[in-house]
């Protein structure tokens, strides 16, 4: 099985943390030439470039914030100075702010789909450019999130914008099929990661152990970590899930679909 990554040029969006922090090291330790840092935070930016560095790899920062219209030229732009080509992107980050039904706003709406969907589709549509201007074969990974399937109600906005993306993954793999660019997507299920733990600990006050007591009630006794995605990343990425495109895949322990009786 080959699982290398050796001498691609890979871009992540969201690095500076979480899951697109750990596919970023993931990537580096198994071979990527460079990789492109991306996020808000140059202090955490200029931190996980060094941990990339230090594990072999190239790396650059690329600060840009995904609800500005001009990040998905801020960041291919960045790429293709620095590196001359763009052969892999994963679409890490994403916004959870919540937001229902009846309690969205139409600001709210605006900001998630363009930081979840709009700038990652642009994003990809600048990638996939530099890959067919070169004739050369990619990848793409786009995390996306097991709320597709319908999610929570507080989450409405949110799996929207999610499920907007999955069906950009399907349908960009469908139209790019014979430039042999594969288009793939995780449906990643509850995870720990920093932002969730703001999240639920600050932001929605359930203070710093609600987290704790959720996890030890999944099936595996733990949530998702942020390097479970990082490995399935890798994978997707890596010459041995070829020539498999098109797929979203839930990376979760409960089974989507079946229930008790």
């Amino acid at each position: 099985m080959n699982l290398s990554l050796a001498d691609i040029v890979l871009v992540v969006t969201g690095s500076t943390q979480g899951v697109g922090r750990a596919v970023a090291l993931e990537a580096a330790k198994n071979g990527a030439e460079a990789i492109v840092i991306t996020g808000r935070d140059k202090a955490r930016g200029a931190a996980v470039a060094a941990e990339v560095e230090a594990l072999g790899a190239k790396a650059h920062f690329a600060a840009a914030d995904l609800a500005d219209p001009k990040a998905s030229d801020i960041i291919a732009d960045a790429a293709l100075k620095t590196f001359g080509r763009i052969d892999a992107l994963v679409n890490a980050a994403g916004a959870t702010d919540r937001g229902s039904m009846m309690s969205a706003t139409p600001e709210l709406w605006d900001w998630i789909h363009a930081v979840n969907a709009k700038t990652p589709f642009f994003l990809m549509q600048r990638a996939i450019a530099d890959m067919r201007a070169r004739g050369k074969p990619g990848a793409i990974v786009n995390i996306l999130s097991i709320n597709v399937h319908g999610g929570a109600t507080d989450l409405t906005v949110y799996s929207a914008s999610k499920a907007a993306l999955a069906l950009v993954t399907k349908n960009a793999a469908h139209a790019h099929r014979f430039d042999r660019i594969r288009i793939n997507g995780i449906n990643m299920g509850w995870a720990d990661t920093p932002a969730e733990r703001v999240m639920h600990a600050d932001t929605l006050g359930k203070g710093p152990e609600w987290l704790a007591e959720q996890a030890a009630r999944q099936p595996f006794g733990r949530l998702l970590s942020p390097e479970d995605v990082a490995r399935l990343t890798h994978f997707l990425l890596s010459p041995a899930s070829e020539p498999m495109t098109g797929a979203v895949i839930d990376q979760e322990q409960w089974a989507v679909g079946p229930r008790d009786a």
